[in-house]
Order: structure tokens, then sequence, then C-alpha cells
């Protein structure tokens, strides 16, 4: 038979997260969970960003020292938000982007006023799109700061996976339209003026936009925000076009007409291939979908904890840019309420140190014994 205890009550820390503890064979899960922040309590320090999450050595040297001349602390003042200040990257990364791109699209604009290049104007349609679409990711950021309610328990980090779908369409539309200036050059062919000018505009133009694509994409996987990976691919889709500006002036400048629209139509391929590469992202983010390696990483770091027995399941989920876990771990039938929550705890603990970016977990012992299956009540549920 599994041993029980009275369920204890469950009990708030300084801290303001609140513990539930669990003893061994209860029916119900318990655990613990802690706040987005990636507070927790029952002195086992403070895991903001400088915890293990950092990326870089400077962020890790730093970390160590905190350790050394510091003891841990649970006082709300003395901790970093990782989440605020993943968002006031991202913010930063999207003002700086939109700058760029504001720059190059007037430049773009002032050299279709003097060639008329329809080509250009595509080009300098899909920057400007581009730009604007730091609008839906910064109101995500926005969103995201927001504390949880009763309603939107988990928060308003999801945000970003509806930004990351407006993205989507935006790329669609971009397509559509790469797609449109090209089968329109080729019905209705014209001649392009100011050559060298449409070329310098189009070698801008991909500058432009890679550089902006490059500083997304690194900053996206750092922070962990699938819609401003798939919004640095976008403006990987614009300096394609750009590209095909550029062949397209070369062609005419030898009189071959028709190489814009036909290089405009396999840039238009190239763009519907990212525009797959991104919908995939943002559709593994909506079913949360996680790199099994974080799973791996999960379960190895639980087995290190002195005490627990085995692991069961183990899920995780991302909120935004940080990610959220649960897990099971089997342990010790014999212990008291209170030495399974500090197991919980430790378990808890070892997580946050292994997996990047994992804020929060909720740990549930269980225990394995000769007396019957501790779960029996939830059996029927089950199916």
């Amino acid at each position: 038979m599994s041993e029980t205890s009275p369920t204890p009550e469950p009990h708030r820390h300084d801290h303001g997260a609140e513990h539930q503890s669990e003893h061994p064979g209860n029916a119900s899960h318990g655990g613990h969970e802690h706040g987005p922040a990636g507070s927790h309590g029952d002195g086992h320090g403070d895991h903001g960003s400088d915890h293990g999450h950092g990326s870089g050595r400077w962020s890790r040297i730093r970390h160590r020292l905190a350790h050394v001349v510091t003891p841990h602390s649970h006082e709300a003042a003395d901790k970093v938000d990782s989440a605020m200040e993943s968002s006031a990257e991202g913010m930063r990364t999207l003002w700086i982007s939109l700058a760029v791109l504001g720059v190059t699209t007037v430049l773009q604009a002032l050299v279709f006023a003097l060639s008329g290049s329809v080509a250009l104007l595509g080009d300098t349609i899909h920057n400007a799109a581009d730009a604007l679409t730091a609008i839906p990711l910064g109101i995500a950021f926005i969103l995201g700061r927001r504390a949880a309610t009763r309603r939107f328990t988990y928060g308003f980090g999801r945000a970003e996976d509806l930004a990351g779908i407006a993205i989507l369409l935006t790329i669609t539309a971009s397509s559509a339209l790469a797609a449109y200036t090209a089968v329109d050059r080729l019905l209705n062919p014209r001649t392009i003026t100011h050559l060298p000018w449409v070329a310098a505009a189009a070698v801008i133009g991909f500058i432009g936009n890679e550089w902006v694509a490059r500083y997304r994409i690194r900053t996206g996987r750092k922070i962990g925000s699938a819609a401003l990976v798939a919004d640095g691919l976008h403006a990987r889709t614009d300096g394609f076009t750009s590209l095909a500006v550029l062949l397209g002036a070369g062609g005419a400048a030898i009189g071959w007409q028709l190489a814009d629209p036909i290089v405009g139509l396999l840039i238009t391929a190239a763009i519907l291939m990212v525009l797959k590469d991104a919908a995939k992202e943002v559709f593994r983010r909506l079913m949360d979908a996680v790199d099994p390696a974080l799973v791996d990483t999960a379960e190895e770091a639980l087995r290190t904890v002195d005490g627990v027995r085995d692991v069961g399941q183990v899920r995780m989920r991302w909120i935004g840019h940080a990610l959220r876990g649960e897990a099971d771990i089997v342990v010790d039938p014999q212990l008291t309420v209170v030495q399974a929550h500090a197991l919980a705890v430790a378990a808890e603990h070892a997580l946050i140190h292994a997996v990047p970016r994992l804020t929060a977990a909720t740990v549930h012992t269980d225990h394995t014994t000769g007396g019957g299956d501790p779960h029996a009540a939830l059996a029927h549920h089950a199916a």
C-alpha cells in the first residue's frame, strides 16, 4: 500500500511564487511552480537572465562572480527578469532594422522616380512591407511584458505567435506581388532608364535586407522568438528580390528586356521556399513543439539530482520566448511531505540550470511500490 500523509495547505514564500507540495503517492498532481521571471524559493537562488541562461563568455563569467560575491536572494528587487530583457532586446532589434529598411526604401523610391523601373518599384514595396512587420512584432513584445491575469494565466507571451502569423501573411503577399510584377513585365515589356542607378539601388536593397535578416534571425534565435526569426527570413526574401532587380538591369543593359521578368519569376519561387521554412517555424511554435534535445537535457539533469530514482514524463512549451516545463520524478515512498517538496525544489533547480531559457517548471513527485497504482483514482480519465 502506498504511504500517505495529510495533504499540506499551499504556502506562499516571500518572493511571491506559490509552492504546493505533495506527499509521495497522493493522486493529486502537486509539485511547485514559479513565476515567469524565473524566481523560485527554498534557498536555491536567483535564476534570471544571468543564471545559466545568458549567452556568451561575459554572461557566464558574470553569473559565476555573482554566485561567489553575493548570497542567493529571493527579493524581487534583486532579480533580473530575463523575459523583460529579451523583450527589450527584441524591441531594440526591431527599431534598428526599421531604421535601416526605412533608409533603404527611401533611396530606392528616389531611384524609381528617376528610372521608372517597375521591378525596382516592386522591391521598394517589399522593403516597405518588411519594415512595417515591425509593428505587429513590437506590439507582441509589449504585450508579452504584461503580467499574467486570472483569464490569461500564462501571461501574454504567445502574442508573438500571432505576430508570426501576420508576418507569414506579409511574406505571402510579397511573393504574390513579386509574381504579379514579373508576369506583367513579361506581357508588357518596358524600357528602363538610368540603369546604373537601378543597379546601385538593387545592391543597396540587397545589402540592407541581408543585414537586417541576419540581425533579426540572430536575435530571434538568441531570445527564442520564432516570430522574429520568421521576420528575418522575410527580410531575406526581399534581399533576393533586390538581386532580381540587379540581374534584370544587367539583362536590360545588354538589350535582353525579358531578363528582368524571367529572373523575377525564379526569385518568386525562392521566396515561396523561404515562406515554407518560416511557416514550419511558426507552426511548430503554435503546436508547442520543442527541440527534442531540450527534453534529453532535462531528463539527464533530473537523473543527476540526489534522491530521484527515476524520471517519468517531461514536457515543455514556449510561452513567448521563455520555456515552461512539467516533469514527473520517482522518489522514495518513505519521504515525508517536507522531504518530497524539498526534492521537487532541487529537481526544478537542476532543470532551470540545465535547460536554456527555462524560467519555471512544475515537478510532480511519484513513487513505485507493490501497493498498487497511486494514480488509480485518475484511471477512468485516461481514455
